[in-house]
């Protein structure tokens, strides 16, 4: 499969569907549920220019601290919480981020509008929708609330490349209102370069198959399946998991 890729047989999704599967990751369990990256991170141009080099997410540092400021926080916390963390045993290894950027609640907080999706946040908020702030609305927001705060690290799932419904409410649930603005969550709010759900999703997918990403996408790869998921290449990289 790697020399396959290598040599552009397969696209960056196939590779990327390929390696999900053989690390066991599968679309049947949620908190093994297929991870993709966050590959742009203009969210807020008129036009998307794959040719800018500055459109993209830098691949090579876990998403947590893309945001250069949000570094020094996560490297303070390695060294000072695990010293305030309720551990009395000791077993639990230090760490630079005590939430995943994988996991069910993740996956369906990014699938709220379908289902089976929405039926399994009601039950995991005890029986209705969680408050309309914590709600996926909005993909510009989304990015943002990533770069303000480090202890949000989640990355993507595979549907933000192929499957527009999901940003639409087309079964009409009431997600509420968020608190401030009191404007009503209904289908996700979109960045301005895409001109609906199905525009996002074919931009989106032909960043990912850019020249930029097949370049870099292997520096992503490294944090999440490869040498730098555990020990001092994991501690370098700023990417050691609670």
């Amino acid at each position: 499969v790697l020399q396959k890729w290598v040599n552009r047989e397969i696209s960056n999704f196939d590779y990327l569907i390929q390696l999900n599967t053989m690390a066991g990751r599968t679309y049947n369990d949620l908190a093994q549920y297929p991870v993709f990256p966050w590959i742009l991170r203009d969210y807020t141009s008129e036009e998307l220019d794959l040719n800018n080099p500055a459109v993209f997410r830098d691949l090579s540092k876990p998403i947590g601290v893309v945001n250069e400021k949000n570094a020094k926080t996560v490297k303070e916390k390695y060294v000072f919480e695990h010293s305030n963390f309720e551990d009395p045993l000791g077993i639990i290894d230090k760490f630079h981020y005590g939430t995943h950027y994988s996991n069910a609640a993740g996956v369906m907080h990014y699938l709220i509008r379908v289902e089976p999706f929405t039926t399994l946040h009601i039950q995991l908020q005890s029986g209705r929708f969680d408050c309309a702030d914590r709600q996926f609305h909005s993909i510009p927001a989304t990015w943002q609330a990533l770069m303000d705060n480090p202890n949000d690290v989640k990355e993507l799932i595979p549907e933000f490349f192929y499957f527009p419904e999901f940003l639409e409410n087309q079964n009409g649930f009431n997600l509420g209102q968020l608190q401030i603005s009191k404007e009503v969550v209904n289908d996700v709010i979109l960045p301005k370069w895409a001109h609906s759900p199905e525009d996002f999703i074919y931009k989106h997918r032909k960043a990912l198959e850019s020249e930029y990403v097949s370049a870099h996408l292997h520096e992503w790869i490294d944090l999440i399946f490869g040498y730098k998921q555990r020990g001092p290449a994991a501690v370098e990289a700023l990417n050691v998991f609670y």
